[in-house]
């Protein structure tokens, strides 16, 4: 055989092997890419079902480290500290086990949300900021902050997560030192007008620092659940001694920022927008039993059929 005619030849099957390289490189994205989503909804379902396993069904009032007790009414369950981080990361979020504490959740067939209850320690949060704070400016503060944590995100194989604007711009109540305030947010690439995440927070304001209650809910169902998080934050009540007016300004740390941050920087970047994927199935697929008692069955969907956000 000639050199021209093994030249062709060479050429002819390195043109062959490009054509099946680019023939086969979509199918196995595809199914690498249908291979994670599995494994993502196995680990959320595993998570879920360890969490609900460990969990206190309400009602209950539960230890909160050395400083607080939170009540939890009927039909909740609280999640402990590392079930509770699992389910979190299950669902795409970046967890700190400095701050996190638990979560909460509906059992009720109806609900579709959860409480992430975490605790700051970072001194005694000067109030005096909320009179003239800019919402424009705190949330711009918070866009920022989330593009950082979507970085994680996208290391994981989630998707990112943007903020469109206040639900609930922010409000402080001086008396009870609470402070709450809200977000819609989306996936990126998903349309402004659908059914979008929301990040309801509440935050309770103590001697040594601060609890956040940040409730997980979608636009379609704030109205409703945001009781579920006025409720919880009602029943926060900090020991004798760590309450907001034990303070003592001759011992006690002071933090090294007021309490705009925990809208703005501090709120973006150490507690973060928390996410869900409402595509995957929580609820138990079958009975879970703890001793002799059965819990419940069914199927639950956090935010009805395959949609949208986290947070």
């Amino acid at each position: 055989m000639t050199s021209n005619a093994l030249s062709a030849r060479s050429r002819a099957l390195a043109a062959l092997c490009v054509a099946v390289a680019l023939w086969c490189a979509p199918a196995q994205a595809q199914s690498q890419e249908q291979s994670g989503a599995a494994a993502r909804e196995a680990e959320l379902n595993a998570a879920y079902e360890a969490g609900i396993k460990a969990g206190t069904r309400g009602p209950a009032d539960i230890k909160l480290i050395d400083q607080a007790t939170l009540a939890i009414p009927a039909d909740t369950i609280f999640i402990p500290k590392a079930e509770g981080m699992r389910m979190l990361r299950a669902l795409g979020n970046t967890v700190s086990g400095d701050t996190h504490q638990g979560l909460v959740l509906g059992l009720k067939s109806t609900d579709g949300w959860i409480v992430v209850v975490r605790y700051l320690k970072e001194g005694y949060i000067k109030d005096d900021e909320a009179k003239d704070w800019n919402a424009d400016e705190l949330l711009q503060n918070l866009k920022e902050g989330t593009a950082e944590s979507n970085k994680d995100r996208v290391a994981r194989g989630f998707p990112e997560v943007e903020i469109i604007g206040w639900i609930e711009k922010p409000t402080y109540e001086s008396k009870s030192h609470e402070l709450v305030w809200s977000l819609r947010s989306k996936h990126k690439g998903e349309p402004d007008g659908g059914v979008n995440g929301v990040n309801y927070n509440t935050y309770a304001l103590g001697r040594d620092g601060y609890f956040s209650l940040n409730l997980l809910t979608n636009t379609s169902r704030v109205n409703g659940d945001k009781k579920v998080a006025h409720t919880l934050l009602d029943g926060l009540n900090y020991d004798s001694g760590k309450r907001y007016e034990d303070f003592n300004p001759s011992t006690d740390h002071i933090a090294a920022y007021g309490i705009a941050a925990l809208v703005g920087g501090i709120a973006a970047k150490k507690l973060g927008l928390l996410a869900l994927i409402g595509a995957f199935v929580l609820k138990f697929a079958k009975i879970i039993a703890l001793g002799v008692a059965a819990f419940f069955g069914g199927l639950w969907k956090f935010f009805g059929g395959r949609r949208k956000t986290e947070i």
